[in-house]
């Protein structure tokens, strides 16, 4: 019998950002907990398409700012293509704008890079398991501007859920 036979596979992460010492970084921590496996790097837009569609990761995290397509165009391309992609945005954005656009695209998550690793490995999972997740200082942000102008109704489904 194997030792770790009753173990889920890892969550299988892909690290779209454009500098090599954040994602090599990334690559450090998740490489030190087995319940991750990164499997792809990219640090432009089109490197972020071209990698989905050979890695097919159960969660991307994908910087905004980026090289060529920015990250928002890579969400909507990736989830043109595979509708079904969990995709983390990963920024140091934290307008409301870029917020509600990116949870638009079809992100499953919004998380400020200033925050603890273990909670960005805690949301990981979460979306990996199909949940929606932003973290509390994301939540109150966009709730603070709530009524700047009226929501969609998806906006307002996303906020629901958290």
């Amino acid at each position: 019998m194997l030792a770790h036979s009753t173990q889920a596979d890892p969550i299988r992460v892909m690290c779209v950002d454009d500098h090599p010492i954040f994602r090599e970084g990334l690559a450090a921590v998740l490489a030190n907990d087995p319940g991750f496996e990164l499997v792809a790097e990219a640090g432009s837009g089109e490197e972020a398409i071209e990698q989905f569609r050979v890695h097919r990761p159960d969660v991307t995290l994908m910087d905004l700012r980026l090289p060529g397509i920015s990250g928002m165009e890579a969400i909507a391309a990736i989830r043109a293509e595979f509708p079904d992609a969990r995709i983390v945005v990963l920024t140091t954005e934290t307008g409301d704008v870029p917020i509600q656009r990116t949870l638009n695209a079809g992100a499953k998550g919004y998380v400020l890079k200033g925050m603890a690793m273990s909670e960005l490995l805690e949301i990981i999972r979460s979306v990996a398991a199909g949940k929606t997740r932003i973290p509390d200082r994301v939540a109150t942000h966009i709730a603070e501007h709530l009524t700047d102008k009226n929501l969609s109704a998806r906006e307002l489904e996303v906020l629901k859920l958290i």
